[in-house]
């Protein structure tokens, strides 16, 4: 049987991610199992770091063997952080509550400045934004856009990449994605039957996320911001608008 440990590096892994001390991630991964399943044999853990594109960290069980897959984003993190994934991981599979302390003690490292700003950088280096061009079937986002920054910011504002989704989703109408600057608004909105003025206020909402930019402040996670909520209430018909959304 094979040892715990790293398996070698697959296609998109970072060779260099060998370096990393085995034995001790492996111990943190087998003393957790210990805690959440005392009476259970430890299994055997495969554990690999992977070049993915955000934060996310992925495990799975298969007979007597545990894969852990591992944003490379954790890569020199400190061990309390390492071990709070752990609990984090195995308590998912498990199916476990996840003690708010080690939740905390998690988020609040991926809120760090620094570690924000690299992952910025990976998701822009590694990801990619899956949209339409802006000239929809019935409503062209350039022309929009053009519009509402002429109305609500005076035109200063420079025009980010504009797309429609590739699925006409009715739970995200719009979003604004900071790592490739763009703005995408659901497909639903491109239709007949959706008035233009639902289009216009998601896309007024968008643009607003990049006049006031997310606030991180501890553990907390400020998405609208006092300034957000008061400046979207300059919307010309606002309560119209939110109508029309609901009636989609």
């Amino acid at each position: 049987m094979q040892a715990d440990g790293f398996e070698s590096p697959g296609l998109g892994s970072d060779p260099r991610l060998a370096d990393i001390d085995l034995k001790t991630l492996c111990d943190i991964y087998r003393r957790v199992f210990q805690e959440l399943r005392p009476r259970t044999k430890v299994p055997h853990f495969a554990i690999t770091f992977r070049r993915f594109a955000n934060a996310n960290s992925f495990i799975r069980m298969d007979a007597d063997r545990i894969d852990v897959r591992m944003t490379d984003v954790l890569e020199g993190a400190p061990q309390p952080i390492l071990e709070a994934l752990a609990h984090i991981l195995l308590s998912k599979l498990f199916r476990k509550s996840i003690p708010r302390e080690i939740s905390q003690r998690y988020r609040r490292y991926l809120n760090r400045k620094e570690i924000r700003e690299n992952l910025a950088k990976v998701r822009k280096q590694r990801g990619w934004k899956q949209i339409t061009a802006p000239k929809g079937d019935i409503y062209d986002l350039e022309e929009i856009f053009e519009e509402i920054n002429f109305q609500y910011f005076h035109g200063l504002m420079v025009r980010p990449v504009l797309g429609w989704g590739l699925r006409p989703s009715r739970t995200t109408l719009g979003h604004y994605d900071p790592s490739h600057h763009a703005i995408v608004l659901s497909k639903i909105l491109d239709r007949k039957e959706s008035p233009r003025l639902a289009a216009e206020y998601v896309m007024f909402h968008e643009m607003l996320h990049l006049r006031y930019p997310v606030e991180h402040k501890g553990l907390r996670r400020c998405v609208h911001t006092p300034e957000f909520k008061l400046a979207e209430k300059s919307f010309l018909r606002l309560k119209e608008a939110k109508e029309a959304l609901r009636r989609l």
